[in-house]
């Protein structure tokens, strides 16, 4: 039996931008190799698996390497293709059931689509000499989430032309790490700026990564006195994340447009 698959460029209003992500929609539970599999014959920075079951839907994300903890672009772009293909009714909100990161909900709102996901607040460590050697300049500061570390440089200047050395940052014992700054100027349109290195699990630089917000957004609205702020992810792609920060949890807000629909044989 074939199974609808999709591809959708989500962070994004536009096609080719923001971050591809594949969304297949399954009739039943497939085992664990069966997904990896796919995932590496899809080859992108996730391929998201949706399951439906009784009071939402099972979701998991994969790299072309390995399962994701947790996944901002592959559930945005999962939503989207409920909506879009009919799965879901437009004004119903999208239940998904992780196993890792808890329950994650998905609503519409206009042309946007907000996620509800785990804040990640990261605290300050002693800076790796991996990171200062791999990125050639010194950070303005370090912290470590549960997932990444989270590192400060001077400017958006310094973000933007950074050229890391991925062979050293693959050693750090973490998910990937974030490099931020404030915006140089926020009259275009961001707060922030940032990229987001995961050569651990088997992506260099991921082109917007929903899941990197959920640091980036306490870690900012502490920064600059505010809950609601618009984070751009400064990758060949591109892509604008809105984040608004409460207590323990993260709204991530973008759009996302279908480029691929087919099926799995």
């Amino acid at each position: 039996m074939s199974l609808p698959l999709f591809f959708v460029d989500a962070f994004t209003h536009t096609s080719f931008a923001g971050n591809a992500a594949a969304v297949c929609v399954l009739d039943e539970p497939r085992d664990d190799a069966w997904l990896q599999q796919v995932a590496g014959e899809m080859n992108q920075a996730a391929t998201a698996f949706v399951t439906p079951q009784n009071d939402g839907y099972q979701l998991r994300w994969f790299s072309a390497r390995v399962e994701l903890e947790l996944c901002g672009h592959g559930t945005l772009a999962s939503a989207h293709t409920l909506w879009e293909q009919g799965y879901l009714p437009a004004d119903a909100q999208a239940h998904f059931f992780t196993r890792k990161a808890g329950v994650l909900t998905a609503r519409r709102e206009g042309e946007w689509i907000e996620l509800n996901f785990p804040a990640k607040l990261e605290e300050a460590v002693e800076t790796p000499a991996i990171l200062t050697e791999s990125f050639g300049v010194v950070p303005r500061y370090v912290g470590k989430s549960q997932l990444d570390y989270v590192v400060e440089l001077e400017s958006e200047e310094v973000v933007r032309s950074l050229q890391p050395r991925f062979e050293q940052l693959v050693t750090l014992p973490a998910r990937g790490v974030i490099v931020t700054a404030a915006a140089h100027d926020p009259a275009q349109g961001y707060d922030f700026v940032s990229r987001f290195f995961c050569p651990s699990v088997g992506i260099n630089e991921d082109p917007v990564t929903g899941s990197a917000h959920c640091a980036l957004s306490p870690f900012w609205s502490k920064r600059l006195g505010r809950t609601h702020l618009t984070g751009y992810q400064a990758s060949t792609r591109g892509g604008i994340v809105r984040v608004s920060f409460d207590g323990d949890r993260v709204r991530l807000g973008g759009q996302a447009i279908t480029t691929l629909r087919g099926q799995l044989l």
